[in-house]
């Protein structure tokens, strides 16, 4: 029988905004300092920052900068630099790891088969290997993009890794600054706003035991913003805290409203009926300004179980 649950979940306050949209994320380690678009405008060279964008351009792969926690004076470009590649769409989630002398070797990869969930060209062109240390804790500490995003995210990166969390990189923007600190966790590709440590830590925890921590999470990166909020609106509603048991598997209608159909792996299935408002009052978009604004959240209206019969149908 089906069950029917009305949810009125703001994704927009006081949790987050949706986060970043993307099925596989690509990471260079790029010391020093970063500007608004850091893959053009940091000492990584612009050219290659704009030949990496063309190629990732509507593959799915979103590329980011991340850097050690600490100050960021440029001492030269590094000798060896870290790179990782994580796939965040459930059922086929990976993380791996390499190190490159020259980031050149980047354009050497096949990036619509990267968002496809395909690293064979990671592994060949890099020496690419699974990942095998602990998850990835990238705080956004993108200064240039949002002051708070600086003023927020650096000291909580710095006090990550001063604790023990080997897994802490800061990186260039996630979108969502207004919910400074902003974190994203590979290799699930979950997002969360607002965050201290101790919070960091639990998330983490949770991966290693693969569970997600729901509490402040803006959605995995995998969906696109309805899905984001109607998966989130089902682990709510059923208390399932499980990694990679949710898929949406459908979506239908357009802004400013959508219903999407979320499936288990036990193969229940839930419509949920979505709908794109404005956080209300207006109220600053970022710590850097006073410009009042009402920024677009998800609102979810409804979360319903559907039962064989409809499913069939």
């Amino acid at each position: 029988m089906s069950t029917c649950a009305t949810v009125s979940r703001d994704l927009g306050e006081p949790i987050s905004g949706t986060a970043a949209t993307a099925t596989t994320w690509l990471l260079l380690e790029q010391p020093g300092p970063w500007g608004a678009r850091a893959l053009v405008s940091s000492h990584l060279d612009p050219a290659l920052g704009r030949a990496l964008e063309a190629a990732a351009r509507d593959t799915g792969v979103r590329i980011a900068l991340i850097r050690r926690p600490g100050r960021h004076a440029d001492f030269g470009a590094p000798p060896l630099r870290q790179v990782y590649a994580a796939h965040t769409v459930p059922g086929k989630v990976w993380l791996r790891s390499a190190t490159t002398h020259d980031p050149r070797q980047l354009l050497d990869l096949d990036f619509a088969a990267l968002g496809r969930g395909d690293h064979h060209s990671f592994d060949t062109a890099l020496r690419g290997r699974p990942h095998t240390g602990d998850p990835l804790a990238l705080v956004c500490t993108n200064g240039k993009r949002d002051r708070c995003c600086a003023l927020l995210g650096r000291p909580l990166a710095a006090e990550l890794a001063a604790s023990g969390v080997r897994g802490a990189w800061e990186v260039t923007h996630l979108g969502g600054h207004r919910f400074s600190p902003t974190l994203l966790v590979l290799p699930h590709g979950y997002a969360y706003g607002r965050v201290r440590a101790r919070t960091v830590k639990e998330v983490l925890h949770g991966v290693r035991e693969g569970r997600i921590v729901v509490e402040g999470c803006r959605g995995s990166s995998a969906w696109e913003r309805p899905g984001q909020a109607a998966e989130l609106a089902v682990r709510s509603a059923t208390g399932e805290e499980a990694a990679e048991v949710l898929s949406v598997v459908g979506t239908s209608g357009g802004a400013p409203r959508w219903e999407v159909t979320v499936a288990h792996t036990d193969g229940r299935h839930w419509q949920v009926v979505v709908a794109e408002g404005a956080s209300l009052p207006p109220r600053p978009e970022s710590c850097g300004t006073s410009v009042l604004g009402s920024p677009a959240r998800m609102d979810v209206l409804a979360v319903r179980e559907l039962s064989a019969t409809a499913l069939v149908g």
